[in-house]
């Protein structure tokens, strides 16, 4: 199902570190929100790494796609639209082929293979406002994977929303982290530091206290929260049992505390090993765990539910 333009949604999915998660979760999100019917542009903004291809298994376009149909090709001004893939009708995997009925329909907009970061100039942003613009009219939701870090991907998007053809769509800022010391101060800093995703954005023309509560957090790959029980050295249970407690102590302190958390995805075998969405074909299998899936749907569900916001 498409949206009508005025009620479709605009997803950023950012990081300040890599190895968070970001881009598998995005896309399990993505996948999900197609399950529940609605139409979804996912767009490969990772301009150093444009993998998305090799998530949604797409082998032609696994690290990019070539002869320079892709995004960078399009920011730059060398082309007039990026290309686009349909994920049932592109990918490699079968069980993706076949989409249940009442799904709707998933679309890869990605990169270009060899791409890299670049400078910023109004005509890249007037660009890349004028594609988000022409996707919302078409998709029930537009998610926008972003490079990791204080990136031009990020400028981009910044300015992108903040400009009249886009200041007025609603626009949703995911930031994602690992469940650890490191991984929390680096998401808090991209949140809230001086040159964070705030006051940047602020800079750039947008209001500080709306962009603060379009903007959530993600945890990845948490440990469930039983996990210290089948510990059988009780110094080291209590060791975890300690770091847990500070964890949320120090989210709560760098201003990304439970109020600010979208969600967590658990720690999840297969993911270990290789990123890709996990289907319900997986679970079925006893290769992924059923918990892996419950976290992506309710993502999904929060991530469009209105209650979970406080911007309207």
């Amino acid at each position: 199902m498409s949206a009508a333009d005025s009620d479709s949604m605009l997803v950023f999915a950012t990081s300040d570190k890599g190895g968070t998660g970001r881009s598998v979760t995005s896309c399990n999100i993505a996948y999900r929100l197609c399950l529940r019917g609605l139409d979804v542009a996912y767009v490969d903004f990772d301009f150093g790494s444009p993998t998305a291809g090799a998530l949604f298994e797409i082998g032609q376009a696994e690290r990019g796609i070539t002869e320079g149909h892709g995004l960078h090709s399009y920011l730059l001004g060398n082309i007039g639209e990026p290309k686009r893939l349909t994920v049932s009708g592109e990918t490699d995997r079968p069980q993706l082929r076949r989409n249940p009925p009442g799904a709707g329909e998933l679309v890869l907009i990605p990169g270009d293979l060899g791409g890299a970061e670049f400078g910023c100039d109004d005509a890249m942003v007037q660009r890349g406002a004028r594609l988000l613009a022409k996707l919302l009219s078409e998709f029930a939701v537009v998610m926008v994977d972003l490079s990791a870090g204080r990136s031009v991907a990020l400028e981009i998007a910044l300015r992108a929303t903040a400009s009249t053809m886009l200041n007025h769509r609603p626009h949703r800022w995911l930031v994602f982290h690992r469940w650890t010391h490191q991984h929390v101060l680096a998401a808090g800093g991209l949140v809230h530091g001086p040159h964070g995703l705030i006051t940047t954005g602020a800079h750039f023309g947008h209001d500080e206290d709306a962009l603060l509560a379009s903007t959530r957090c993600v945890r990845t790959a948490v440990a469930a929260s039983d996990w210290t029980r089948t510990v059988d050295r009780p110094p080291q249970a209590a060791w975890l049992k300690e770091q847990a407690n500070a964890l949320r102590e120090l989210a709560m302190a760098n201003g990304i505390g439970a109020a600010m958390v979208l969600g967590q995805t658990p720690i999840e075998p297969m993911l270990q090993w290789r990123e890709q969405l996990i289907l319900d074909a997986d679970v079925n299998a006893r290769l992924a765990n059923l918990a892996t899936v419950e976290a992506y749907t309710d993502l999904a569900r929060r991530l469009t539910d209105s209650a979970t916001w406080d911007i309207e």
